[in-house]
């Protein structure tokens, strides 16, 4: 924490609760109020309406015992700022150049306050296809956009997603096994493959659009249809590919020029 006598504008109720965002946000399991005022060089009393506050606020939870550790609505909070907005832009031209190779619709998905919202779609190029209205809120649960984004995030992570996404939605996952190892198997190959639970005859194929850290910032979709009057339409092994392909080269863009501002 800067500590400038001449600053006559500081704000030391805020820069206590800064100080703690921005210690929470390198830890990975939370810290005690204890550990908070060590780490800070602070007494612990300090900390306690504060800590208080962010709870009530969101912006922290308090973990089993006396742990606290963030949530991700300052990660929501990021979606409406200018790396998403130019994320989508930078989507839109290899969507387009997605949806011609591939003759498939596709749309780019991200995690926003507990819900998966769509932020980018791109339409089939032929006369039929399916599409998705732009800020549209889907599952996390029953959709290949919503396994990728929870797949390509640390288990903590994970379960801030889904109790933000139920605390929403009053939705419960399913059952925890059965999904986690679901979740694992979509990390391990790399992309979700899952017939559509919303409409009978499609495919949902996923890949993620991955940070410079590693994590999933956004999943890129095609809702796969068999099309029997175009012969050289991609069969769907090739559409994986181009899919891939594609959420590579968004991946790229992401961890280039996202991350800079």
């Amino acid at each position: 924490m800067e500590n400038d006598e001449n600053d006559r504008y500081r704000a030391p109720a805020l820069d206590k609760g800064l100080d703690i965002l921005e210690l929470l946000a390198g830890i990975d399991g939370g810290l005690t109020q204890a550990e908070i005022a060590k780490s800070l060089g602070r007494n612990a009393n300090e900390f306690y309406r504060m800590l208080d506050r962010l709870v009530k606020r969101g912006y922290v939870t308090r973990l089993d015992g006396d742990r606290y550790s963030l949530t991700l609505k300052l990660f929501g909070l990021a979606q409406l700022h200018a790396p998403v907005r130019r994320l989508a832009s930078y989507a839109t031209p290899l969507m387009r150049e997605l949806a011609e190779t591939t003759k498939q619709a596709n749309q780019l998905v991200v995690f926003d306050r507990g819900a998966a919202v769509v932020i980018a779609q791109q339409e089939a190029p032929g006369y039929w296809g399916i599409s998705i209205r732009v800020g549209s809120h889907i599952s996390l649960f029953n959709t290949g956009s919503g396994h990728v984004l929870l797949a390509f995030r640390s288990v903590e992570e994970r379960d801030m997603m889904i109790g933000e996404y139920e605390g929403r939605t009053e939705v419960k996952a399913e059952p925890a096994q059965d999904f986690f190892g679901r979740l694992e198997q979509i990390r391990a190959r790399g992309y979700e493959m899952m017939p559509s639970r919303q409409m009978a005859g499609i495919v949902n194929l996923s890949a993620p659009v991955l940070g410079p850290d590693g994590r999933a910032i956004a999943a890129l979709t095609i809702p796969y249809v068999t099309i029997i009057n175009m012969p050289s339409a991609p069969d769907i092994s090739r559409t994986i590919q181009l899919l891939l392909d594609t959420s590579r080269r968004l991946s790229s863009l992401a961890g280039l020029d996202l991350g800079t501002s």
